[in-house]
């Protein structure tokens, strides 16, 4: 199992910097005075399609061969992956086939149509989005672009955390939520291959700890239908990006849901900018862990704002 390189993620950023925005990062005096540290946001939340996804989902695209690109792409998703490979897909003239759960919210499955990939729907489980995108990959040859377990994805992913190091200097500590773990993945190999002794923290809901618990374990625990408002950290880890944090990261922290969502809402009504609950989440360790962060100079991807705004937390 070939693991990416920082080599890998520079030449990913050279290939998709046309197609995608250089966010901006943003800091808040009084948040750095509230918590006691210096805080810089890689605000992904500006992303195309509102999440960093979009940086995975067009390095995969723009990796095709040629034939490839001919016969199209195919992925199971919901949220923020499923409108990154439409759009990406759409921007480089290959078709998409997504496949969606018939319980998925109606803006996402506009966003995706928006987009003009074709959706195929079936049931709510991942036997059937698994089953349901295998027979695609039969019928069509498309090849599969999975949101997290994938090698040029997670070279996408990996540009934020670049681009955030060539920003602002002499970081102590980079912050990045974990889900599937294609962002923590991407993220901790480019700052390990920058700079060695920069720490790499990932935060989770505890709600939702089954990367905590894989990571401190040495095996992967499967995430076993979590309660949690950080609907975008609901995957589990898979092996290639297990083996990844497992080489890269320092540790990995959890947060209470109730930490979560006030960090949501203090970032919406200091900074003005809109966030989802799984970005919260790298504020809100720093909120429990005070000592840890305290008088260090920290980065923290914010990793989407796609919230449905008639179903607020707060």
């Amino acid at each position: 199992m070939r693991l990416p390189s920082i080599d890998d993620i520079i030449a990913a950023h050279k290939r998709i910097k046309p197609f995608i925005h250089r966010t901006p990062v943003m800091s808040s005096h009084l948040l750095n005075d509230m918590f006691g540290c210096e805080l810089f946001f890689k605000c992904e939340n500006f992303q195309k399609v509102g999440a960093f996804k979009f940086r995975g989902a067009t390095n995969a695209v723009l990796s095709l061969t040629d034939d490839q690109k001919k016969l199209g792409v195919v992925t199971h998703s919901s949220g923020n992956h499923a409108a990154a490979l439409a759009k990406a897909a759409k921007m480089n003239g290959v078709n998409a086939n997504i496949v969606m759960p018939e319980t998925a919210p109606v803006v996402k499955k506009n966003a995706v149509q928006g987009f003009g990939a074709k959706i195929t729907f079936c049931k709510p489980t991942l036997q059937a989005r698994e089953e349901t995108t295998r027979m695609i990959m039969d019928q069509t040859g498309a090849t599969l672009v999975h949101p997290y377990d994938n090698f040029n994805v997670i070279c996408g992913q990996g540009t934020a955390a670049l681009e955030l190091t060539d920003e602002v200097k002499d970081l102590q500590i980079i912050i990045a939520p974990i889900g599937g773990g294609g962002l923590m993945s991407g993220t901790s190999t480019t700052i390990k291959g920058l700079k060695k002794d920069i720490q790499v923290i990932g935060a989770e809901p505890f709600n939702a700890n089954d990367a905590y618990r894989s990571f401190y374990s040495g095996s992967i625990v499967p995430s076993d239908n979590p309660k949690t408002v950080c609907d975008g950290l609901l995957t589990s880890l898979s092996n290639l990006t297990f083996a990844i944090i497992r080489g890269n990261v320092d540790s990995i922290l959890t947060a209470r849901e109730e930490t979560i969502i006030e960090c949501m809402l203090l970032i919406w009504e200091r900074m003005k900018i809109i966030v989802e609950p799984s970005s919260a989440t790298v504020l809100a360790i720093v909120r429990e862990n005070p000592g840890l962060f305290r008088n260090k100079r920290v980065g923290l991807i914010i990793s989407g704002g796609n919230v449905d705004f008639r179903k607020l937390p707060f």
